[in-house]
């Protein structure tokens, strides 16, 4: 869930401009007017020093609103000017998040920092906790030596006083992969070669500095354009929205979209596709097993066997799911090791987006997404022209005057699965796999709710020693902490997401086993 606060209301704010600009007589000029719109002159200023800096903060914001690198930008360049590229833009650039300088805070460094509190006691139980030889004692008092420090935080929690303090830089404590760090002047700046799109510095940052880039103008064209849109809603969204998904489905339609499939539908197929996979996994771990146990019955087995090929620890084997995408992009660039390890299996949007494609072959497909991530997923996919996130579809919703609990409940072509729809929180995946198969005992589950720092060293160790902790044989991983419903763009608290996600699912079928 994005926490930035105040600076979502002011993002969704200006999509809401953006989308009524597009809709305008004059789409250009419209566009160019938001940061005076927001910001007239004599206006209390309620964030920065003075009007034009909250201007000049509000014109970033827009340019991303239109789909731009605010990296590139040229400060001679006009809103307008951005609006009308936007309007002939043809192709996506892949780099999906975008830092404001103007409204970067430039935070302090992530440190270890001992404040006055302390008291310089006898015990010192900093130092004597501090396994580098950072801290020493100058005039009574502790001090960090920062070119020893691991920020390791042993001394922050052995302090009696809470003297000692962690300064934190919120985007750089999100970042499980280090991808976001200052650059030379100070400010935030992306790494994109190590970049997940996980999205958690854009839900970090308080200053709302990072920033997704959206391409919402490119679907509104679409839609003006009268070609066919057809959007795929993720399982996730029937936590976000007043309503139900029956009447967000009509609301989406009479937002412009000419149909709605639901992702639970895909969902169903990942469970089962992953279902099969995994019972072929692990009959090929039994068999292999029962091949070492009549080894070491006929005493092949010790110290001076010749064939170590087939040890025990060689053949021990779990799978981990593969629905996610930020996942996917950690295995791509940070975790190969475990890549043998992962299904194979596609996600519940690849299955979804090959089902309309083949009844709708011209059609332009938008999936709605509760992260950034989806975004770099549908790059490599042909069948998925663009993403648009929870909170755009709630700007387009207003900038439309659509109420969704005024909508009349549509109906979809097929009926999702209740495992399928709980697909959206952690745990959900893994269950739904388990509830495919006839032998449901046979899953041991084990789930990662969200990638730290912590979970990926997990993680790599469970791939170094091909055994899963508790001889579990099914991880589910999942980037945001809760799963889906806790994604950087979505709009509700991940514990009442997920209660209404449980409500709605609860009155669905179950998933069908396979055979």
């Amino acid at each position: 869930m994005n926490n930035a606060g105040q600076a979502i209301h002011l993002k969704k704010e200006i999509l809401v401009r953006i989308i009524r600009a597009f809709f305008s007589d004059d789409f250009e000029e419209q566009t160019r007017l938001i940061p005076y719109d927001m910001r007239p002159k004599g206006m209390e200023v309620p964030y920065r020093c003075c009007v034009y800096k909250e201007r000049a903060i509000i014109k970033d914001r827009t340019i991303a609103g239109l789909g731009f690198q605010i990296e590139d930008d040229d400060e001679t360049v006009s809103l307008a000017k951005y609006a009308k590229r936007a309007l002939e833009r043809t192709k996506i650039d892949e780099k999906n998040l975008t830092v404001l300088q103007a409204a970067c805070k430039g935070c302090a460094t992530n440190r270890i920092f001992i404040t006055d509190l302390c008291q310089g006691c006898i015990a010192r139980p900093c130092i004597s906790n501090c396994k580098f030889g950072a801290i020493s004692i100058v005039n009574g008092k502790s001090v960090i030596d920062d070119s020893k420090c691991k920020k390791c935080q042993m001394c922050v929690a052995a302090c009696p006083y809470k003297a000692i303090v962690k300064i934190s830089v919120p985007c750089e404590d999100s970042c499980p992969v280090g991808a976001i760090k200052k650059d030379e002047t100070g400010f935030a700046s992306i790494d994109y070669s190590k970049c997940i799109n996980c999205g958690k510095c854009t839900a970090a940052c308080p200053f709302g500095a990072v920033h997704e880039k959206s391409q919402i103008i490119d679907i509104l064209k679409a839609i003006k354009s009268k070609k066919k849109v057809i959007a795929m809603v993720a399982p996730s969204i029937a936590g976000q929205f007043p309503g139900n998904i029956y009447q967000l489905k009509t609301a989406i339609e009479k937002a412009g979209f000419d149909e709605v499939y639901e992702v639970a539908q895909g969902a169903d197929i990942t469970a089962a596709n992953e279902a099969k996979e995994f019972t072929e996994r692990m009959q090929g771990v039994k068999e292999k097993n029962s091949e070492w146990l009549g080894w070491v019955n006929e005493g092949g087995y010790g110290e001076n066997s010749e064939n170590k090929e087939t040890e025990k620890d060689d053949i021990l084997h779990f799978m981990t799911t593969s629905c996610c995408a930020g996942y996917n992009q950690l295995i791509k660039k940070h975790l190969p090791e475990i890549k043998p390890y992962v299904s194979e299996t596609k996600t519940p949007m690849y299955y979804t987006a090959e089902i309309v494609k083949k009844e709708f072959p011209d059609a332009v497909t938008v999936f709605v997404s509760p992260c950034v991530a989806k975004r770099a997923e549908s790059y490599d996919n042909p069948n998925v022209d663009y993403v648009m996130n929870y909170e755009e579809l709630g700007a387009l919703f207003v900038a439309r005057k659509i109420e969704i609990l005024d909508c009349e409940e549509g109906k979809y072509k097929v009926e999702s699965s209740k495992q399928a729809r709980n697909f959206g929180f952690s745990g959900g995946v893994a269950e739904s796999v388990k509830s495919a198969l006839k032998d449901e005992n046979s899953v041991k589950p084990f789930v990662i709710n969200g990638l730290n720092k912590e979970s990926i060293r997990q993680l790599k160790k469970f791939a170094k020693e091909g055994i899963c902790e508790g001889d579990c044989n099914l991880i589910e991983v999942m980037c945001c902490e809760g799963g889906c419903i806790g994604g950087n763009a979505t709009m509700n608290n991940p514990k009442t997401a997920k209660k209404l996600i449980e409500q709605f699912s609860n009155n669905s079928r179950d998933i069908e086993k396979i055979e």
